[in-house]
């Protein structure tokens, strides 16, 4: 570097060289302020907020940056405590915390850099990622902050977990879907397997009940056919009354697997109708008197008043016929049945009682089941499912069946079942 001088033995201006210490001072100081102007020019154009504030958290200088991300003006935050930018409880804490620091020099953020919440000028709150670091110079100490906003980033977050919550959630839906149809595809199954089980039942039973029906049948029409004359009618209709019965009895275990294949179907339903219930009661006496064996008698009485009562007519009409071709079929030759219905408080009590064969204490608890037939009635005709369809009709009613047995002396079944008396 050169400097200009005056001399008297020239005319004009001489150059001088400067001295080698003032250039090098002046080259550092060019060089701090192109220092300092790239370190404001990075601390403008950061996209991070830039605070720094002094020991006693006066906010010294503040970016663009973090002006837009609380929403001041830089002549609103500089010389304020840098307090005004957090939300209580940290705002009225902040001064204990700066004091307590620089008592035991012990940092919770400076250095460590953690998540914390922010306020904006109108209030409003925003997470971000804070990293403090402490910056010592000759004059005095510093602390410069580096804020991040996280609004987005845990937006994001908030939205993965609100979409984990939903797949978890269609996830469990559809788990709970599949356990149901798994579960009704598992009662289907075992629909179609009892199906199937009643189905080869009901061939073997049927093989077995038909054939001595239709060889009665069978048997009676051919030796009709061997009394042509007048003096022979005893006999004719002795072998037409046996056709009968076979006819009878074949029509009864039709009626049983018909009932049964309904029930199981979910096909039958109650349907309820007005009806007088002492009516009902003769026609199915009446009926049931032609089953009686020769020797049998069959008592029959209904108490109390003669009303009129709704309930599902033929139903009803199946389970009292069941129960006394029951007790007729189970009761010796000359073995009495009784039966008696009654009306009391909206109730009708039905009870048949027989004194027959009676069910051993064993098979009692399986006398429901489709298909059982106690070990004492092996030998008498019947397909196991009067009493099982029984109880399945009463299902409908909303009444229940009851008894009491005991073998070699007789049975008494109970029904109660409500009556509705008005439409």
């Amino acid at each position: 570097m050169t400097i200009l001088l005056e001399n008297d033995n020239f005319s004009g201006t001489q150059l001088a060289p400067m001295p080698d210490k003032d250039q090098e001072l002046v080259q550092a100081l060019s060089a701090l302020k192109e220092s300092e102007a790239r370190l404001n020019a990075i601390i403008k154009t950061a996209v991070d907020g830039i605070i720094t504030i002094d020991r006693k958290g006066v906010v010294q200088n503040i970016n663009p940056a973090a002006l837009s991300l609380f929403q001041y003006k830089e002549v609103e935050v500089l010389g304020n405590n840098v307090s005004m930018l957090m939300p209580e409880p940290h705002r009225g804490s902040h001064d204990e915390y700066m004091e307590n620091y620089h008592r035991t020099g012990e940092p919770k953020i400076i250095g460590v850099g953690r998540q914390v919440w922010g306020q904006r000028k109108d209030g409003a709150t925003f997470p971000f990622r804070l990293g403090l670091a402490k910056v010592t110079l000759d004059s005095g100490t510093i602390y410069t902050g580096i804020v991040h906003d996280l609004s987005e980033q845990l937006g994001v977050q908030d939205q993965l977990q609100e979409l984990n919550r939903s797949l978890e959630q269609k996830v469990e839906e559809r788990t709970g879907e599949l356990r149901v149809a798994n579960q009704e595809m598992k009662q289907l199954l075992q629909k179609e397997i009892e199906l199937g089980a009643l189905k080869s039942r009901f061939v073997s039973m049927a093989s077995h009940e038909f054939r001595t029906p239709l060889g009665g049948i069978l048997s009676s029409a051919s030796l009709i056919a061997k009394y042509p004359a007048a003096e022979d009618d005893d006999k004719r209709q002795k072998h037409v009354g046996r056709i009968k019965t076979s006819v009878r009895d074949l029509t009864n275990i039709l009626n049983d697997f018909l009932s049964l294949e309904k029930l199981q179907s979910g096909k039958l339903s109650s349907h309820l109708t007005e009806f007088r219930m002492e009516d009902l009661f003769e026609e199915v006496c009446d009926d049931v008197n032609s089953m009686l064996a020769e020797g049998q008698e069959l008592e029959c009485s209904h108490h109390g008043t003669d009303v009129q009562v709704k309930m599902d007519r033929n139903i009803l009409k199946n389970v009292l016929f069941n129960l006394l071709s029951n007790a007729i079929k189970y009761s010796a030759p000359a073995g009495h049945i009784k039966v008696t219905t009654s009306i009391d408080d909206g109730i009708l009590t039905l009870e048949v009682e027989d004194d027959g064969i009676g069910i051993p204490d064993a098979d009692q608890k399986h006398l429901f089941e489709r298909f059982f037939r106690g070990h004492n009635a092996i030998n008498i005709k019947g397909t196991g499912l009067g009493l099982n369809i029984v109880k399945r009709y009463l299902e409908l009613l909303n009444g229940d069946i009851s008894y009491i047995s005991k073998e070699g002396v007789g049975t008494t079944f109970t029904v109660h079942a409500p009556v509705y008396n008005e439409l």
